[in-house]
């Protein structure tokens, strides 16, 4: 299964969800998928799709799909990490009305090239390659962060501080 979400920002995030859908549609992914489409207009044909889902859900989706494929809301893709899994990141940008600036594509960005553990999608044609070539992509990443977990948490918030300039 694969299990999409874009969390519950209040704009679309359209273009993630078209080119899943498309690539359910035309056979590239065999898998289930489920996607979460908060308040995206584009309604998906060929995958269970809910604007909203509770937590507790989300968490089961997560823990079973075999790839998970995220907007660059921090939490959505902290939670997979959290789990042993290795996200698909696709920041929201603001030149297709996504997200108010571009701050997801560089913080994913910095944390990607910090941490690793997450594969960053700015460009929405290399999704297809990316869940294609998963399972080999992965295969020698650090999956997740549990034993690093508070090592993870001091710094993230550090590389948030510095991108927002400073605690308030």
């Amino acid at each position: 299964m694969i299990f999409v979400t874009v969390g519950t920002h209040e704009q679309q995030f359209n273009r993630l969800i078209e080119c899943v859908d498309r690539l359910k549609q035309s056979g590239i992914i065999d898998d289930e998928v489920i996607i979460q489409s908060g308040y995206s207009t584009y309604k998906p044909t060929s995958c269970k799709n809910m604007a909203i889902i509770p937590y507790s859900d989300m968490i089961k989706y997560i823990e079973e799909a075999r790839i998970v494929i995220t907007h660059g809301g921090p939490s959505s893709f902290i939670i997979p990490l959290q789990k042993n899994k290795i996200p698909i990141v696709v920041p929201r940008q603001k030149r297709y009305d996504e997200h108010v600036n571009d701050h997801q594509v560089e913080f994913c960005h910095k944390v990607a090239d910090v941490y690793g553990g997450i594969i960053v999608i700015d460009n929405i044609d290399e999704l297809k390659a990316a869940i294609e070539n998963y399972d080999s992509s992965v295969e020698h990443m650090d999956k997740g962060m549990n034993s690093n977990n508070a090592k993870f948490c001091k710094d993230l918030e550090s590389i948030m501080d510095k991108l927002v300039g400073g605690k308030s």
